[in-house]
């Protein structure tokens, strides 16, 4: 059936493969602790929801934008030849640290902080000097963490049509033991904290859209997806762009789209989340919280 070959179309891009249970997320069964983020907790209610179709996409767009961030993707990734090798490395990580035990959590992070060891180089600063950068600099994984807590908020608020447990406060509270994971010092620990942290970088005249980020919002916009899933993707991508700040969307080139986008990324959500119906993540990760109190 056309349904079944979309569903696995969608499960590959996302896991890379189509049943989209890798042995990653089969590992989440296991382990000797609930982790760091209760089941029904905000952070594992907001990154359940299919809005994180969405907020993926924004997160990138608003990444883009730090000098830095942007030429260590240039230089170092190989988001052009294998971009959903990149996505489904980056999903890893989030999946793990969400549902999986403090030691998986832990393990992960750890494994993103080996492959950004060697993503250093330089960068043209605002006053025109090279710059050198590394990926584990605090401005770089500062901003990084920033642009995605921020992303997957206002999407979920955007797109799924439910109220994040203990509110936007709880979700940037609880995300922030992620970015300590990855050695943000100090993350926002409040929605007031988080949108005074982006205020002080907009206003710092630092982010910028250049050729390369040009090029990337290109790539972002038209991504090398397979043929059943490219007539759904523009409006997923529209929504993106529709929880933009404007000084982001100006930046880059973007203009706001029209209310009808805004429904017809709802509709496109529901229809994915009828097709995919629960993930594997949060399945497996209650095996793991039964077979504890057990």
């Amino acid at each position: 059936m056309l349904t079944d070959r979309v569903r696995e179309r969608v499960l590959e891009v996302l896991s890379g493969q189509t049943t989209g249970v890798p042995e990653y997320v089969l590992e989440l069964s296991r382990g000797n602790d609930a982790g760091f983020f209760p089941e029904g907790s905000a952070v594992w209610e907001v990154h359940r929801d299919i809005s994180t179709l969405v907020a993926g996409p924004r997160a990138l767009l608003v990444q883009a934008l730090h000098p830095g961030a942007m030429a260590g993707v240039h230089d170092h990734s190989r988001y052009r030849e294998d971009p959903f090798g990149r996505l489904n490395g980056t999903i890893r990580w989030i999946t793990t640290v969400t549902y999986g035990s403090t030691e998986q959590a832990i393990g992960a992070s750890r494994w993103v902080h080996r492959l950004h060891e060697k993503v250093q180089g330089t960068y043209t600063g605002p006053d025109g000097e090279a710059r050198a950068y590394s990926a584990q600099d605090a401005d770089l994984v500062t901003w990084v963490h920033l642009a995605f807590a921020d992303s997957f908020l206002r999407s979920f608020q955007r797109f799924s049509g439910r109220p994040i447990p203990g509110g936007p406060d709880a979700y940037v509270r609880d995300w922030a033991i992620a970015g300590e994971l990855m050695g943000v010092p100090d993350p926002p620990r409040s929605l007031a904290e988080l949108e005074a942290r982006l205020d002080a970088i907009w206003a710092s005249g630092i982010l910028r859209a250049d050729e390369r980020v040009r090029d990337a919002v290109r790539f972002i916009r038209r991504p090398p997806l397979p043929a059943l899933l490219k007539p759904s993707y523009p409006v997923l991508f529209g929504g993106a762009v529709a929880t933009l700040p404007p000084q982001a969307r100006a930046l880059l080139d973007l203009p706001a789209p029209s209310p009808v986008v805004e429904a017809g990324t709802k509709a496109v959500l529901a229809a994915t989340r009828r097709l995919l119906g629960e993930a594997a993540a949060p399945q497996q990760a209650r095996r793991r919280l039964a077979a504890l109190a057990a």
